[in-house]
């Protein structure tokens, strides 16, 4: 059970560097602690004025393949496995130094990310957290996938996956649910890889993009399994797409308490959630601080 916690940051900074999938430019992020209420900010360490982007849906764009944030020249391309990481970890506030548009694809999971920020260590900060918890259910649907969020039973964040690319596919039918906390998340999640089939990966390299990528840097899957490389899971690509979910509602700016499944969703449809529970947690904060107004002036009157 989830109960009332205050923020966390990290106690030094650390580094991970690796190669974008996409650019296959050498990237070296930094993460670094940052004050409470700060939230998640990226910065371009690499350009005249290192210029920033907080990590919100505000300057959020979901696309096949990955999530991408931009605020005037600061942009950034496949941030969700860093996001995951951060908002698996329970860390609220950190400044996140990045030498490059995209992020490293690392091995296609946030296990680098995880084993760099746990090494760094969690300081407690004296701000009281303040989560959104959902109070109502709702379903978002898009191109034939869709996300349903519903009140947690145990004052919990659920989330689960439902895979089904139907009987053709390569990738068979499987699913993936978690009580989100961070031991959960570093031993269920954090390893699970990017990963597309042995014809994707074809057509992405005809295309022009991600031919340094070798079978070792995701799982590529084939008719008998994935390519010179084993699952880390038996449903590993369930439990990615968890973690990408994780990664991608996290960028509503706040921690979650809620019910968060998934049935054959994407970034994109991840994006439209959190926009969403963006809107719920502004919501949230203005009735919060409407009612402490309220008892603020019957105390005085009384």
């Amino acid at each position: 059970m989830m109960g009332i916690r205050n923020e966390h940051t990290i106690a030094s900074c650390c580094e991970i560097s690796g190669r974008g999938y996409w650019s296959g430019k050498d990237v070296c992020v930094t993460c670094c602690p940052a004050p409470a209420g700060t939230g998640i900010v990226l910065v371009r360490a690499d350009l005249p004025g290192q210029p920033e982007c907080p990590a919100n849906t505000q300057y959020a764009t979901g696309v096949s393949f990955r999530t991408n944030l931009a605020n005037g020249p600061a942009s950034f391309e496949m941030v969700e496995h860093l996001m995951a990481a951060l908002a698996g970890l329970e860390i609220d506030n950190c400044r996140v130094e990045i030498t490059a548009e995209e992020l490293p694809g690392l091995d296609g999971s946030s296990l680098a990310y995880v084993e760099a920020l746990q090494e760094a260590g969690l300081v407690i900060q004296a701000a009281t957290a303040q989560p959104l918890i959902v109070r109502d259910s709702f379903r978002i649907e898009h191109s034939g996938g869709y996300v349903d969020v519903s009140p947690s039973n145990n004052n919990e964040a659920v989330y689960e996956y439902s895979l089904d690319y139907g009987p053709d596919s390569t990738i068979r039918e499987q699913t993936f649910q978690c009580v989100q906390t961070p031991h959960t998340f570093a031993r269920q999640v954090a390893s699970a890889r990017t990963f597309v089939t042995a014809d994707q990966a074809t057509q992405l390299r005809q295309s022009g993009v991600a031919s340094h990528v070798t079978h070792q840097d995701l799982l590529v899957i084939g008719a008998d399994g994935p390519v010179e490389n084993e699952f880390r899971f038996r449903n590993e690509c369930a439990r990615h797409k968890t973690l990408d979910l994780i990664g991608d509602l996290s960028l509503a700016g706040v921690g979650l308490i809620g019910q968060f499944s998934s049935v054959r969703g994407g970034h994109q449809i991840n994006g439209m959630v959190a926009v969403r529970l963006a809107e719920l947690a502004k919501q949230q904060r203005l009735t919060h601080a409407s009612n402490s107004f309220a008892g603020q002036r019957r105390s005085r009157v009384a």
